[in-house]
């Protein structure tokens, strides 16, 4: 499971960007996250947005509304797995590369950043209760190298 924030200034990103966003930033994470790309893992990532006035984010000390600077923060919220470096760096240029796609530009400017972070086993709930990635490891959506290499970091 895995929930991806964007925030931007309102007004940065078009209706169209949003639904291209929605299913990129998807596919950004999806992948590395189950070692292949299985349509059916979809439900389990959601995206959301968030898109505050310019005069409520700022860069620098100074708010965007007086500056027109561009910026924009994704977080990435993942369950506790074998987040490597190299995985875990896979997803932050997948995302920014995304990103960048969507508004039309080669690469992401300094000013859009990503934090990931990994949610602990234990500390994640849905369906009225607490979730393990280890529930979903025999689902079939994770790919056999990536289940184990979960299942040896977590075990």
């Amino acid at each position: 499971m895995t929930v991806i924030t964007v925030t931007a200034p309102a007004g940065r990103l078009t209706g169209e960007q949003r639904r291209r966003l929605a299913r990129t930033l998807t596919d950004a994470v999806l992948v590395p996250e189950i070692g292949r790309f299985v349509e059916a893992a979809r439900v389990g990532f959601q995206v959301h947005f968030v898109e505050p006035p310019p005069d409520m984010m700022a860069i620098g000390g100074v708010l965007l509304s007086d500056s027109g600077a561009d910026a924009m923060h994704v977080d990435v919220a993942v369950m506790e797995a074998d987040w490597t470096p190299d995985v875990r760096a896979e997803v932050i240029t997948r995302v920014l590369a995304a990103m960048a796609e969507a508004c039309g530009l080669e690469q992401a400017p300094p000013g859009w950043w990503v934090n990931f972070r990994v949610i602990e086993e234990g500390s994640w709930g849905s369906r009225g209760g607490v979730l393990s990635i280890l529930d979903l490891l025999d689902s079939g959506v994770f790919s056999a190298e990536r289940a184990e290499a979960i299942r040896k970091k977590l075990l």
